[in-house]
């Protein structure tokens, strides 16, 4: 069997996933996509000859679709999850954050179990090379004790960039960089470290004229005592320097480093096990020839789940935990107190 997907949005992000599917993934075909402008809809249609329409409606009605991808603006990821599952009963992959709200994301999770969909939140850095190493290190218990985790992004988005699009840095559909940029580095520290049990976070708006913050600073308690920091901005000037993940225990240390948590820079413990002298060589970084590592992997991960009832990597249920740590990042902001989970967003203005 082979499940046809369809985009809903064609902006920047869709031409990574159409990529994806030209270059064949098993048991999957790009079969329709959609964007309310006219010439982003025709252009991607063409480009990866296959029809186009304005309203996704339309698609869903005419063409035979299984998989529905959600690559539009954040804040309008929950209202079209909730409409086409509701209307038309179709899975859905949805790219990051899910959404900007938890009522948001729970009413797409409930929809998806009413109706019998699945809801796949992508969070493609967790399949890169370096990332399964260090996931392994410490599901074998290699650090003992976690110590802390911290990471650092460090990119470059200058004024250009915000006015590119209207909704850009506003709070109704996009947040800062918080909930953009740094979402997939939060979720790789919530998913290394556990659950979070409170977070104490500062915001600024340095270098760009947006509703949102570009720099920030977020303090976290974890469960098991260790702790976390979060340093993101967009304000660095003149390029990007870094997306990086590190991970302290008693027993070891590993940093990943790179533009996008994909190149292994420290591999320390004081248990040396075989291999170790190797894994800077050979797990250094992802594959430089293959195209969209990460988001290829998940998309195969989808792709299985609905197939072969695979384990789902990150489903909505997960994808949410690291929308909560990012809620509660704001509402610390907003109230200048330390936040403790869970909390019921009284201030944030995340979604707003």
């Amino acid at each position: 069997m082979e499940l046809n997907f369809a985009l809903v949005g064609c902006g920047r992000i869709a031409y990574k996933h159409a990529e994806i599917f030209s270059r064949k993934i098993k048991n999957a075909r790009l079969a329709a996509v959609c964007d309310i402008n006219p010439d982003k809809a025709e252009s991607t249609g063409k480009k990866y000859k296959v029809p186009f329409y304005t309203s996704y409606d339309e698609m869903l009605t005419k063409e035979d679709i299984d998989v529905v991808s959600i690559l539009t603006e954040s804040g309008n990821h929950a209202k079209q999850t909730i409409d086409i599952v509701g209307k038309y009963k179709k899975h859905i992959v949805v790219e990051k954050p899910m959404a900007l709200t938890l009522e948001d994301a729970d009413d797409m999770i409930r929809i998806c179990d009413q109706c019998g969909c699945k809801l796949f939140v992508i969070k493609q850095n967790r399949y890169n090379i370096p990332v399964i190493k260090l996931r392994e290190a410490l599901e074998a218990g290699r650090f003992g004790k976690l110590v802390m985790g911290t990471v650092r992004v460090r990119w470059s988005r200058d004024q250009k960039y915000y006015d590119q699009d209207s909704w850009r840095g506003t709070w109704a559909m996009d947040g800062g960089v918080f909930s953009n940029q740094a979402s997939h580095h939060v979720d790789l520290l919530e998913w290394m470290l556990g659950d979070p049990v409170s977070v104490f976070a500062k915001s600024a708006t340095q270098l760009v004229n947006i509703e949102t913050e570009d720099t920030g600073l977020a303090i976290i308690k974890f469960r098991n005592g260790a702790l976390g920091l979060i340093e993101a901005t967009t304000a660095v000037r003149p390029k990007d320097l870094e997306g990086s993940l590190s991970i302290l225990g008693e027993k070891g240390s590993v940093e990943i480093s790179g533009f996008a948590v994909n190149e292994m820079k420290i591999w320390n413990f004081t248990d040396a096990q075989p291999g170790d002298a190797e894994v800077l060589d050979k797990y250094r970084e992802n594959p430089p020839n293959v195209y969209g590592f990460g988001h290829v992997r998940y998309l195969e991960n989808v792709v299985n789940s609905i197939l072969y009832e695979e384990r789902a990597l990150v489903d909505g249920l997960e994808g949410r935990k690291s929308l909560e740590l990012i809620s509660a990042i704001y509402e610390s902001i907003e109230t200048g107190k330390e936040i403790h989970l869970r909390f019921e967003a009284k201030r944030g203005r995340l979604g707003k």
